[in-house]
């Protein structure tokens, strides 16, 4: 699947719980679908979760 469709259902999606919900609703999918990316990103390899806890104090 390219990118370009992933983002069409994504956006279509989004839509439908913003059309069919609350804006509670439509945010708490949001959230979840920003948690899907980031794990998703992860399996891939594309973000460390050592890159991210690494702190680089003054």
């Amino acid at each position: 699947m390219k990118t370009t469709h992933l983002a069409l259902f994504i956006g279509l999606f989004l839509g439908a719980a913003l059309a069919f919900g609350s804006f509670t609703q439509f945010f708490l999918v949001v959230v979840c679908g920003a948690i899907g990316l980031v794990v998703g990103l992860f399996l891939e390899g594309r973000v460390s979760v050592q890159g991210l806890t690494d702190r680089r104090g003054p």
